[in-house]
């Protein structure tokens, strides 16, 4: 079996340019997806919370994952590492298509592994970092974050709470968890967003 594998972090992203670009190296190497597993969910989570994880379960001797880059897997080194690990032991190919990465067919590719998951971790701590300063500066230069002034919001259990979501939006966290964070439904938690102008670009 073919497993083509795609995750995004919110569900205000996209999956059409992973689709594209597994479809284009399918193509180019005459291999055909038997089956799509498509998942938002943050690369932070382990991977045995997510579908990903569940499909580890069932893979079986020469079965073959593609993914569109290897960040895709998790954004954890030790994560990333621990799947990686697992398929080679189960015997079953992983393909990274931007890397070029593929684990079974490419020596140097089990090299490659650690440095990439590294980089992933980095870029993922480096960004929530960058955020986390740049809140800290617009707060200390008394620019209002959230809801305007003097704006009223129907949503009133989440009232209050526009900076907390502004944070975890900006660290890729999903809609989906982030209602369950806040304990309310994520229509709810999308129509406060949109009333208070929270993170206009996310939606």
């Amino acid at each position: 079996m073919v497993y083509g594998y795609i995750r995004v972090s919110t569900d205000k992203q996209t999956t059409e340019n992973q689709r594209f670009e597994i479809n284009n190296y399918c193509a180019e190497n005459n291999i055909k997806v038997d089956k799509w597993i498509d998942e938002t969910i943050s690369g932070k989570e382990d991977f045995e919370k997510r579908k990903l994880g569940r499909l580890f379960k069932k893979l079986k001797n020469n079965d073959t994952i593609i993914c569109s880059e290897l960040s895709r897997l998790s954004r954890a080194m030790f994560s990333m590492l621990s799947a990686l690990d697992i398929c080679e032991k189960s015997n079953v190919e992983v393909i990274a298509v931007k890397e070029r990465f593929a684990l079974k067919k490419d020596e140097m590719s089990r090299y490659f592994a650690p440095i990439a998951a590294i980089v992933s971790e980095m870029e993922r701590k480096r960004g929530s970092q960058r955020t986390k300063e740049a809140l800290a500066r617009m707060k200390a230069e008394g620019i209002k974050l959230g809801r305007p002034l003097g704006s009223k919001s129907k949503n009133k259990k989440l009232s209050g709470k526009e900076q907390e979501i502004e944070m975890l939006i900006s660290e890729k966290i999903s809609l989906r968890k982030i209602a369950k964070k806040l304990n309310v439904d994520k229509k709810t938690l999308r129509r406060f967003m949109l009333e208070c102008k929270i993170c206009v670009k996310s939606l």
